[in-house]
């Protein structure tokens, strides 16, 4: 069983930049696929990036892309979301977790092993 700790979340200015981190325990996580989501007050948790165990393959969503940088390093079982030209809509709580099937990518329902998440709060 896999256990994420997200950190780095914080208070910052529009336009400015955070770099979350993704700490897993447990030795699976570099054999599963992975995957950033958000959730703001009274919303959904919405899909930000999912990650392949490799690192290679990623996909965004499109609120993010081109601002966002998703990568891990499998080796000591990280995962990071760098995030640039950081707007007030990006305002959540941030959330990694762990794919339940090679068929996961953008429903959070297809992920699990939650941490509990790191708030990143943007003003205007």
């Amino acid at each position: 069983q896999v256990q994420l700790v997200e950190s780095g979340g914080g208070l910052v200015q529009a336009g400015g930049s955070l770099r979350l981190s993704c700490a897993a325990s447990g030795n699976t996580f570099s054999d599963l696929n992975m995957g950033w989501f958000r959730q703001a007050p009274g919303k959904e948790r919405e899909f930000v990036a999912h990650v392949s165990r490799s690192g290679d393959n990623i996909i965004y969503a499109s609120s993010v892309k081109g601002r966002f940088t998703a990568s891990r390093d499998t080796a000591n079982n990280r995962a990071y979301l760098q995030m640039n030209n950081l707007k007030p809509e990006d305002t959540a709580v941030y959330y990694c977790g762990v794919a339940t099937s090679i068929f996961a990518r953008t429903r959070p329902d297809q992920y699990g092993s939650w941490g509990r998440g790191t708030q990143v709060t943007v003003s205007s």
